[in-house]
């Protein structure tokens, strides 16, 4: 077989087209019309305290707080208040935080105020 011949084998052979049969499958939605979805209320007035503004306010307390205070208030591990102080309080925030403990061995965290 000459080498035109082979060219012409391989020019002649071209692949099946494959169209979809979609006469058994629903329509498609129609993308104008509305969504089902009943439209969100508007947000109340009444402004929802973050769980770390809750624990800075309680950080700013003169007497301080404790771990596990900050654990009661905010449904968080003993790991989580703990990497919450160093983390978002001392690095992300600045902010410098006191740390005392009293006759009975209780650690209190405060943040330094002006």
């Amino acid at each position: 077989m000459t080498k035109k011949a082979k060219v012409a084998k391989v020019e002649a052979v071209k692949p099946a087209t494959i169209v979809a049969d979609n006469s058994n499958q629903a329509p498609a939605p129609n993308k104008s019309t509305k969504s089902s979805k009943a439209p969100r209320a508007a947000k109340t007035s009444a402004h929802k305290t973050s769980k770390q503004e809750q624990v800075l306010e309680m950080l700013r307390r003169p007497d301080g707080v404790t771990i596990l205070q900050i654990m009661d208030a905010t449904d968080w591990q003993q790991h989580s208040v703990r990497g919450f102080l160093s983390g978002a309080v001392k690095k992300k925030l600045g902010l410098k935080l006191l740390s005392d403990k009293d006759k009975d061995s209780i650690r209190t965290y405060r943040i330094k105020t002006a």
